[in-house]
């Protein structure tokens, strides 16, 4: 029987990319976005069905699960992919910023969790995705909020497999170094509050930083290292996409906190 995949987030850059090639290999996906009616290159594609799912609402994300069972009549794989970067002072964000990211990037991927595991469970087989990012294992300046949501989704995953593990169902976690997508753009929030001077040298160098560090890989690269863990059929747990990824993480675990830390604020200049 032709397996299927729920992907959130599949608007854009990774998700799109993984509808694409899991399309590709013959299986059947469910790309939910939050504006399904500007999507135009997925609803063109056999065996996909494009549905609205915002992960900050959970009836619509009842109603998305509902729909993929409906056309599809199963989930084996769900992939935790929708989320977003808000960087900048903590003084400086409003509130609702600070609620916003952590319900978009750590809320909605356990509700979305949630509503998918009964039909894992009842099979007692299938695998459970995030999407972190080497910002779940490594932090930059004025990052509080965005590294504070992947840390969560790290710590959350790992406690999740044990439980899933009970049931059948196993858990994975792809973390993404600099991705050429859309997340500098629209998946990118910034707050400053301009009038609080003390931050902004901070804020000037950090954007200075950004500017110079490249395109990253491509969306396609997070989407093979995502069908691996989806059909290689281990129990491992992490896996890396991106060169950058890699070197960075590596380079976090074999240093203590001065030096890594050290080392991050001389790539920002921070001489304080």
């Amino acid at each position: 029987m032709t397996k299927t995949i729920l992907i959130t987030g599949a608007s854009s850059g990774i998700g799109k990319a993984t509808a694409r090639l899991f399309q590709a290999k013959g299986w059947n996906v469910a790309a939910t976005m939050r504006s399904p009616d500007k999507e135009t290159e997925l609803t063109g594609l056999d065996q996909v069905l494009v549905t609205r799912l915002d992960v900050t609402d959970t009836a619509s994300i009842a109603a998305s699960v509902a729909r993929t069972l409906e056309r599809f009549g199963r989930i084996d794989v769900l992939l935790n992919n929708a989320g977003y970067g808000a960087y900048g002072p903590l003084e400086g964000t409003p509130g609702e910023k600070i609620r916003r990211q952590f319900d978009t990037n750590v809320i909605g991927v356990l509700e979305t969790t949630k509503a998918v595991l009964p039909h894992l469970r009842a099979r007692h087989a299938g695998v459970v995705i995030n999407v972190s990012s080497m910002g779940g294992k490594v932090t930059f300046p004025l990052g509080t909020l965005y590294h504070g949501t992947k840390f969560a989704v790290e710590g959350m995953s790992e406690a999740l497999s044990f439980e899933l593990a009970s049931i059948g169902v196993r858990m994975k976690l792809v973390e993404p170094g600099m991705i050429d997508t859309d997340f500098g753009g629209r998946s990118f929030d910034f707050n400053n509050d301009g009038e609080i001077a003390d931050y902004q040298p901070v804020v000037q160098k950090l954007m200075a930083g950004f500017a110079a560090g490249g395109g990253g890989s491509a969306p396609s690269v997070v989407a093979e290292v995502i069908f691996q863990a989806a059909t290689d059929g281990t129990d491992q747990l992490r896996y890396t996409a991106g060169a950058d990824a890699k070197a960075l993480i590596g380079k976090r675990k074999a240093e203590d906190d001065a030096t890594f830390i050290g080392d991050i604020r001389r790539q920002f200049q921070l001489d304080y």
